[in-house]
């Protein structure tokens, strides 16, 4: 009995050797990045009025949103364009003093797809009564196109370092891939704009200059590739 155990160990042994037994392979990792100028920008903008009156802070809110979207729709901008995303309503508490007050508020965002009417938009806008604005996001147009071609940088930037790795190792050569890990990334740049639109108070003419430098979009594709040697 102990020796037939003896063999079967002996056996197992000898496939898990097989098992572990390591293939030759090398990991590099690989970037493309490509950078456009924007021709697109999303704007979130905001509403907000207080009274001591839910159905008065309400109604003053209304007023001016029905104003930015009848500004939007006469600009020619689609329904599928423009939506609202946040509408609150409630009370606030003002320890110091001690008083009540409803606060009311609506959030709207606006994907225009014309970058030259970015400044007169704006401008219309800050006429209509918003008092904040949530976030300017540049984008482009051809961002899924620029994604794919940034993929393709990135692979052919880690093959050709794995080339020149295996073209200094002696009887060894690059051979078929056994994984890929993909990491991309946008990064979109940001304006001047943020917060109170008390700041956008100024002199009718200020807005017949560039107002905020659209940069650049830059894409960035990180890939780890892992090659089999042969």
């Amino acid at each position: 009995m102990k020796k037939i155990i003896l063999i079967l160990v002996m056996a197992s042994s000898g496939l898990f050797a097989q098992e572990v037994q390591q293939v030759p392979q090398i990991s590099v990792s690989g970037e493309g990045k490509i950078k456009v100028v924007p021709d697109e920008v999303k704007l979130t903008v905001s509403i907000e009025n207080t009274s001591k009156d839910a159905a008065e802070a309400k109604k003053a809110n209304d007023i001016v949103a029905d104003k930015v979207l009848k500004l939007i729709k006469s600009k020619g901008i689609g329904g599928k364009d423009f939506q609202t995303q946040r509408i609150n309503l409630y009370l606030s508490y003002d320890y110091n003093t001690k008083k009540k007050n409803y606060v009311a508020s609506q959030t709207i965002s606006i994907h225009v797809k014309d970058l030259s009417k970015y400044d007169n938009l704006m401008m219309e806008l800050v006429d209509t009564g918003i008092n904040g604005i949530q976030g300017i996001e540049f984008m482009s147009s051809k961002i899924k196109e620029l994604e794919k071609q940034a993929r393709k940088n990135a692979l052919v930037d880690a093959r050709s370092k794995a080339e020149d790795y295996a073209s200094v190792l002696v009887g060894q050569k690059l051979g078929k891939v056994l994984l890929i890990n993909d990491n991309s990334q946008t990064n979109y740049p940001q304006p001047l704009y943020s917060g109170s639109m008390k700041a956008m108070k100024m002199e009718s003419d200020a807005f017949s200059r560039e107002t905020v430098a659209v940069g650049e979009i830059e894409i960035i594709s990180t890939v780890s590739v892992t090659f089999l040697l042969e």
